[in-house]
């Protein structure tokens, strides 16, 4: 008892602490907020949890993981306030979920012995989950972008036969297909936007797939660079990356209906076969059992 309730006030200490060095930051923000003229800004929450991210801790947190960076690449936080806004949850995570272990246990098991070897798995597993969902929010990205590649090819097509060159028709696509292709177009003006400071259109497009990394973009990607550097001939290579990403998708859906019919004929065995043996073979059960019993 006595070192439980040690480790609530060296706990309360240390959260002391951590709230008068989050308001000092928060002060801070507010006075360079106002000398920039936002006089509304974000809320409390917000400004806390960017202040945690942005402590010598939480970008660390960051920084160390090279997957982490290139998850958020992909996911599309590439500014200051979205990493520290992820590097707070990944602080935040692990301390909370402790804390809510911590509770369970003196709780409901206040007896047992394994307090500090059940709050260390707590620790790794809130610290693992911002990650894998990071993880799993970048994968439906990557699908999101091998869906829209199918729309976006037709387009170039479409574009390119009008006159345009590769840029004018990135640009034409980055601005008016926004409701169309909303994660390629945001992409897009991403990239136009590092062209327009006076980097290359083929280096920006080739760092941008690879970034993605999604096989259909990667085809796309390097027939736009073909086309940049030798000026044309891209119609044909167009059309048949259409045909061959057409025939990908169909392969696909013909091995997901094939999974699908598998799996409705196991739910059939599972849950219709006794159902129908009850009816069918019941009565000549019954009429056995009669036979028997008499």
């Amino acid at each position: 008892m006595a070192l439980l309730i040690c480790l609530i006030l060296l706990l309360g200490a240390l959260g002391l602490l951590i709230n008068h060095v989050i308001q000092e930051r928060l002060s801070q923000q507010r006075v360079m907020q106002r000398l920039e003229g936002d006089k509304t800004g974000p809320g409390t929450l917000s400004l806390w949890m960017r202040a945690v991210g942005n402590s010598k801790f939480g970008q660390r947190s960051v920084s160390m993981d090279s997957e982490t960076q290139l998850l958020l690449n992909r996911v599309g936080w590439r500014t200051a306030s979205q990493r520290s806004l992820f590097a707070a949850f990944q602080i935040g995570t692990p301390v909370a979920f402790a804390g809510l272990i911590f509770l369970g246990h003196e709780l409901f098991f206040p007896g047992s012995g394994n307090l500090l070897i059940v709050l260390l798995f707590a620790l790794a597993v809130g610290y693992l989950i911002p990650k894998r969902m990071l993880a799993y929010v970048a994968k439906q990205r990557q699908q999101e972008v091998a869906v829209e590649v199918s729309t976006f090819i037709p387009l170039l097509r479409i574009l390119f036969e009008s006159g345009m060159a590769v840029e004018q028709a990135l640009r034409v696509l980055s601005q008016e297909g926004r409701q169309l292709l909303p994660v390629l177009t945001g992409e897009l003006r991403v990239m136009l936007v590092r062209v327009d400071s006076g980097l290359e259109l083929s280096q920006e497009l080739s760092k941008t797939a690879a970034l993605l990394d999604v096989d259909e973009f990667n085809d796309t990607c390097v027939i736009l660079q073909q086309l940049i550097q030798q000026g044309g001939g891209a119609m044909k290579s167009l059309q048949a990356l259409k045909e061959l990403l057409d025939d990908r998708r169909l392969t696909r859906m013909e091995e997901y209906i094939s999974k699908m019919s598998a799996k409705m004929s196991v739910v059939m065995m599972v849950f219709l076969f006794p159902a129908l043996m009850i009816v069918l073979a019941g009565p000549s059960f019954m009429a056995i059992a009669r036979a028997f019993g008499s």
